[in-house]
């Protein structure tokens, strides 16, 4: 990915009102994750986020077809957006997509799907990769208008970044083709500084394309350290061990809001920024992230 342009105009720094109605944008304007087998999350979101809001129904291996649109439409009938995950390595057989994906446009409204690859180390099915899949075309074929792209601020743990920059041009390339639009979903992170940096990049060389910035909600630190190095995150994490964190003190970057302030900062600094929105990683504890998300839109994050 290309150095950022030093030549880009910035703004003068956030006043703290400017800030606030900021950080309100970003979280309203965002997503987060529920899990599929938690279906009264459908209703208990509603009553906390902003009608409309995306939830994203995660791919998890035990999850079967039905457990998962069951989530959709219950969200649907909320009266909030569903966006299933689609694991690429997860997927049994083209027939076993098309029957989810069908059935999620049309019973639970789906017009979007975040793609990713899955951590499975063999595939399931015909899918090696989301680029498979997505070159595939059924995503399109059933109705899917927007596809979002995974992308890492600190890189794959298992993919050299060329492979990845490579791959996420195939992506928009092969969506654009196929009349569907795209956007990227950042992985969490805990280094604000090299989220920036990735999100500058973006802006430089790929301006149209809109981004979510990935965000862990409110998590208990243990459960997020196991999370972050699932997650390829690991970078970052010995970054904070660097600084003297040890996993007790990790408790106080559990709280969003240090790097919701950063990512606000970078939207109001920059005259181009395609930054639209937070997406939060729930980790299952959807309501306390919810929570934090209702906050943070009545500006008292």
């Amino acid at each position: 990915m290309p150095t950022p342009d030093p030549d880009i105009p910035v703004r003068e720094a956030a006043t703290p009102a400017g800030l606030a109605t900021a950080i309100a944008e970003l979280v309203t304007c965002g997503s987060i994750e529920m899990t599929a087998d938690r279906l009264d999350d459908a209703r208990d979101l509603a009553a906390a986020l902003p009608a409309g809001t995306k939830v994203y129904v995660n791919h998890l291996p035990h999850h079967a077809p039905g457990t998962r649109l069951a989530a959709m439409q219950a969200l649907h009938d909320a009266g909030l957006e569903a966006v299933p995950h689609v694991a690429a390595r997860r997927v049994t057989s083209r027939a076993d997509l098309e029957a989810l994906l069908d059935g999620a446009v049309r019973r639970a409204g789906v017009r979007k799907v975040l793609l990713v690859g899955g951590d499975d180390p063999v595939p399931l099915g015909p899918y090696a990769d989301s680029v498979a899949l997505l070159r595939d075309g059924v995503l399109a074929a059933c109705g899917v208008r927007e596809v979002g792209i995974a992308g890492y601020p600190e890189g794959h743990p298992r993919i050299p970044k060329p492979a990845i920059e490579r791959a996420l041009a195939d992506k928009l390339q092969t969506a654009a083709a196929q009349g569907m639009g795209a956007y990227v979903v950042t992985q969490f992170s805990f280094a604000p500084a090299r989220v920036v940096e990735y999100l500058a990049a973006l802006a430089s060389s790929l301006p149209a394309v809109p981004v979510y910035v990935g965000i862990a909600g409110p998590t208990d630190p243990a459960q997020l350290v196991r999370f972050a190095q699932r997650c390829g995150v690991s970078a970052s994490l010995r970054a904070l061990r660097d600084q003297g964190m040890n996993l007790v003190r990790l408790v106080t970057h559990t709280d969003p809001g240090d790097q919701v302030v950063a990512i606000a900062r970078y939207c109001l600094a920059r005259s181009a920024c395609n930054v639209v929105g937070t997406h939060f990683f729930s980790f299952g504890g959807a309501m306390r992230t919810a929570a934090w998300m209702n906050r943070a839109i009545a500006g008292g994050a």
